[in-house]
């Protein structure tokens, strides 16, 4: 019954986006919206866990010219032990002032939106990201647990967690324990909520973003399965324009 458990839990979760965080899902969408019709970036970011959100949403099927995300390979599970492994990317993510050095890669202005994931929502890596987007002016989106933001007190030396810097707070709705089966005779609970929940996130804004836009007459390049477009050169062509995009935002 653990595998219907899980199901069942993770179904849950998902159907109470609607009460828990739809309304800040909305708003993020028309933050991004704004900043792509301007012609800036919408920017993800996130460590750990909190990578694979970033590293799904573009380039992927399904996603257009506008999101950038922000790959930091030292703060994502590359390993279990030596380099990229646990013990080294949990206290790099954890150390202040590093990731200003990850962001001087990139143009952060008043026009652009960041979307920062942390399930937790404590440390440093999430908070300072956040903290550089709001000094240059940029709205701010937070993915995170809010369960655990009520329990947990803050580490960071500013006293704050992410969802205090943040201008929208979207709950993942995952308990701030992660997993959501318990088995008799087993000591933790297992099976992990939030990776599922950051993605389901992650392609709710993507497809409200869209539907701004298109209601607003305005269209970007989107990536598209092979199985779909008639035009077998369709996604190079797309990256020919991200190519433009990318200098335009990025300068190189």
């Amino acid at each position: 019954m653990s595998a219907e458990a899980y199901i069942q839990n993770i179904q849950k979760i998902i159907t109470d986006l609607d009460e828990t965080s739809m309304a800040e899902i909305k708003k993020t969408a028309r933050a991004m919206a704004n900043s792509i019709k301007a012609g800036r970036a919408v920017y993800y970011y996130g460590s750990g866990h909190s990578a694979l959100p970033v590293l799904d949403v573009f380039p992927r099927y399904g996603s257009f010219l506008g999101i950038q995300p922000i790959h930091d390979p030292r703060l994502t599970w590359s390993n279990v032990m030596g380099p990229g492994g646990t013990p080294e990317l949990l206290w790099l993510e954890r150390q202040e002032g590093y990731v200003a050095n990850v962001l001087r890669s990139y143009e952060i202005t008043p026009q652009d939106t960041m979307v920062i994931f942390s399930h937790g929502g404590l440390n440093a890596a999430a908070i300072e990201a956040a903290l550089i987007g709001k000094e240059h002016g940029a709205s701010v989106a937070a993915v995170t647990s809010m369960q655990n933001y009520r329990i947990n007190p803050a580490h960071h030396s500013s006293g704050k967690k992410l969802a205090d810097v943040a201008d929208f707070a979207i709950d993942n709705g995952a308990p701030p324990e992660d997993a959501i089966v318990h088995i008799e005779n087993w000591a933790e609970p297992v099976a992990a909520a939030s990776t599922v929940m950051v993605v389901v996130i992650s392609m709710t804004l993507i497809a409200e973003t869209a539907s701004i836009l298109a209601s607003e007459g305005e269209y970007r390049p989107t990536f598209a399965s092979p199985n779909v477009v008639t035009d077998p050169d369709h996604d190079y062509k797309v990256y020919e324009k991200y190519k433009l995009f990318h200098k335009q935002i990025i300068g190189y």
